[in-house]
């Protein structure tokens, strides 16, 4: 073996203190969030998988662009600019380095204002942003990203015309990546001015809103436009079809009215003709025309490149679960990268009711997709579901593995209009009628389950020996005859029994406000980053409605276009119901009601019609975990109860008070 000499052996032993040292720095210091490679944080640190504030938020660069959308919304012979604000760190750009984008495009920021505050956005003397609301601005600008707040086209500071969801809206806001990938052109003003590029980006950029900005983000994602990341939708509409429609059955008054609503004056002097094309596409028959085929992103699914967070309240009858479900389904047929959260609130955003997650969970998310930090949040759970109040439970993916789709039966009891549901089948000629009741709902039918009453028939099971879980979305396949031309059916899905719920009927829709605050982020003295404290607003109740879903009997062939029934006729349909996650406890009863109107919810047909529904030639089908073998009852005869069908108040639907 060959010797060292003293001075070679401590020459080695120096170059290898030397290594391991540097080794160890390596180990223990923060990753770097790569600067100056695609996805860089502009060359901030990250510590814990978290990318850290080290930049100034009250130095940070406020700026206005118009990028111009290449449409002619409003006719005036120019092509629409929208107005787009800007919040970016000061440090990364002086350094020439790059940041991503967090951008939210909204119809809302001058009319109605943004989340639980109804913030609206202020300027300064010169036109540049003071306040921009929610928090986003504030948290992740110190961290290394650009806020990017847009005004959808014929809104605020935009020209343009609104138009719901469709071509417009949406090209309006995919201008804007567009734009920030150096494939649009920006403008210093809103007409005129000189051209101004996004250099200061490395054009990374994840859309993020509630409602109906979370409905661009789907819409703008399925486009296919690169640079888009990731979305994060909040409790937003899928198809806009089944926002004012479900299998053509009215839901509501029709879009020209919340155009009208969120349009600027600007908008409301030139858009006449852009509305009349809204009102003239959207009849009122619930027949799916070309006006809702382009507002619909579910069909253009496959073209999504971004992955997609998704968050939805599981009681919102404002944005129903039915648009998360679908959406959900078709990116998970084209193998998107997805994430989950399911509340048990109504139309609420999780800063709102899990705020203390919620922050550094969507922070992971965005680190992840927009910087390229691999903190993991890919390999965790797919879905987190508040199981009962504030208590949340996860899955490795949703719905879980072991859902399979579970067919039950409809049969009669002794006593009319209320049944068991099981695996018994009906003999040939079994049926139930009700008489359509639009001063009714599912809450008066909920609360009279054990009554038999002439709007409704009730199909029970036995009391559950165990805890039976539903997860995705079911149908109700029925069979049934009108006594009159037209007629409307409901199916709702209800757990029968006792629990303490948030009460998602409430004004706060199962939060309230307290008069606390808690800070996300650095503040100036024009926008402050402390928010009102929530906390759960609960109600103890005899039944939960979970699952809904309701239909127009004339579309049975075709939502393209309805017909009149021929009385005594039957007809077979199959009635979707909306996506939920949902245990009904060991103790309780699942139960399915069949009735007409969901009064406050659609809108009734225009006659009122006895339906009568052939038992043997209709079937539900349930996603149970477990499948068939999950659906266990004890011995004995079901409890019936004598509850007393008094009308309940049914909750208001007016559009413009309730997609925001």
């Amino acid at each position: 073996m060959l010797s060292l000499t003293r001075a070679a052996r401590f020459q080695w032993i120096s170059v290898v203190v030397a290594v391991l040292a540097a080794l160890a720095a390596v180990l223990t210091a923060p990753s770097s969030a790569y600067a100056g490679t695609p996805g860089g944080a502009g060359g901030g640190t990250v510590r814990h998988g978290l990318s850290q504030p080290d930049y100034s938020y009250a130095n940070a660069i406020r700026e206005a662009v118009w990028v111009d959308t290449g449409l002619d919304g409003d006719g005036d012979g120019r092509t629409d600019r929208v107005a787009v604000d800007i919040v970016r760190p000061s440090e990364p750009a002086a350094a020439g380095r790059k940041v991503p984008v967090i951008m939210d495009a909204s119809p809302y920021y001058s009319c109605c204002g943004r989340g639980n505050e109804s913030q609206l956005k202020t300027y300064d003397a010169n036109g540049n942003i003071v306040q921009a609301p929610l928090f986003y601005d504030n948290y992740f600008v110190p961290r290394g990203y650009a806020t990017v707040l847009v005004d959808l086209a014929g809104t605020d500071r935009s020209d343009g015309c609104v138009d719901v969801g469709g071509p417009s809206d949406v090209r309006s806001a995919k201008a804007v990546v567009d734009w920030l990938n150096g494939r649009a052109r920006g403008y210093s003003a809103r007409s005129g001015g000189h051209a101004v590029s996004a250099g200061w980006t490395n054009g990374n950029v994840g859309m993020i809103g509630k409602s109906w900005d979370g409905t661009i983000a789907n819409g703008v994602a399925a486009t296919g436009v690169r640079g888009l990341k990731t979305i994060v939708p909040i409790s937003s509409i899928s198809s806009w079809y089944d926002y004012y429609f479900h299998q053509g059955a009215a839901l509501q008054d029709g879009p020209e009215w919340l155009s009208d609503y969120v349009e600027s004056d600007s908008a409301h002097a030139n858009c006449a003709a852009a509305q009349q094309k809204i009102i003239d596409g959207s009849p009122r028959s619930g027949d799916w025309t070309p006006f809702w085929t382009a507002r619909d992103y579910v069909k253009d699914a496959g073209k999504v490149r971004a992955s997609v967070f998704a968050v939805q309240g599981m009681q919102d009858l404002n944005v129903r679960t039915k648009h998360f479900g679908q959406w959900w389904q078709a990116l998970a047929a084209h193998g998107v990268e997805r994430k989950v959260w399911l509340s048990q609130t109504g139309h609420v955003d999780p800063f709102d009711y899990r705020r203390t997650d919620w922050v550094p969970t969507l922070q992971r998310w965005f680190d992840h997709y927009l910087l390229g930090v691999d903190n993991g949040i890919q390999r965790q759970p797919m879905a987190d579901i508040e199981r009962t109040v504030d208590h949340w439970t996860t899955d490795r993916v949703w719905p879980p593995a072991t859902t399979r789709t579970t067919s039950l039966s409809l049969s009669p009891t002794a006593t009319d209009g209320l049944g068991t549901l099981g695996t018994r089948h009906a003999g040939p000629g079994s049926t139930e009628s009700f008489t359509d009741d639009p001063n009714l709902w599912e809450e008066d039918w909920a609360a009279a389950a054990d009554t038999a009453t002439a709007a409704k028939t009730v199909f029970t099971t036995g009391t559950l020996a165990k805890d039976l879980r539903l997860s995705g979305g079911g149908t109700f396949t029925v069979t049934a005859t009108s006594s009159t031309t037209s007629a409307h059916l409901s199916a709702v899905l209800v757990d029968l029994g006792p629990a303490t719920i948030r009460d998602f009927l409430g004004n706060g829709e199962g939060i309230t406000t307290l008069a606390t605050r808690s800070c996300y982020g650095e503040s100036t003295a024009g926008d402050s980053a402390c928010y009102l404290d929530t906390a759960a607003d609960t109600t103890t109740v005899d039944h939960t409605v979970f699952s809904r879903g309701w239909a127009d009997l004339g579309h049975y062939a075709s939502l393209s276009h309805g017909v009149p029934l021929t009385p005594g006729k039957p007809y077979t349909m199959t009635v979707q119901l909306a996506a939920t996650d949902h245990v009904v406890p060991a103790g309780h009863r699942l139960a399915l009601i069949v009735a007409g109107t969901d009064g406050g919810l659609i809108l009734p047909p225009d006659t009122t019609p006895k339906v009568t529904v052939d038992l043997s030639h209709s079937v539900l089908r349930l996603p149970l975990v477990g499948g068939s073998g999950a659906l266990s009852t004890r011995a004995g005869a079901a409890p019936r109860g004598k509850a007393a069908l008094t009308p309940a108040p049914a909750p208001s639907v007016a559009p413009a008070a309730r997609l925001g």
